[in-house]
């Protein structure tokens, strides 16, 4: 099963949870995996995982870690710090398509 589904989430963007423990958080997108459909935020959804004690961690113990979140739970964080739905329009000085907010019309960058 293959999903071609164009994403509306990219690393670095600012989003809001929707849905699940985390709602209301907000957080800057660490990682997308496009295939799973999933991020990781900064600070949200985080989990505790028992660690053996390697270079990094020299000690172990338990770790507290961002797990992943699905993209349907998110909604980005325009300008004015509200959650907005996406769109894509062609900007009319460059040519080129661009992510923009539904509730503002601002072009996110």
């Amino acid at each position: 099963m293959t999903n071609n589904k164009k994403l509306f989430i990219k690393k670095g963007d600012t989003v809001m949870v929707i849905a699940g423990e985390s709602k209301g958080q907000q957080g800057k997108v660490l990682v997308v995996d496009a295939k799973k459909q999933k991020v990781i935020i900064e600070g949200i959804n985080l989990v505790t995982k028992h660690a053996k004690p390697n270079a990094e961690n020299p000690q172990g113990g338990i770790v507290k870690k961002e797990a992943p979140v699905h993209i349907s739970n998110l909604m980005i964080v325009d300008g004015s710090g509200t959650a907005t739905r996406v769109g894509h329009k062609l900007d009319e000085k460059s040519g080129k398509q661009v992510r923009y907010s539904k509730k503002s019309g601002e072009v996110i960058k």
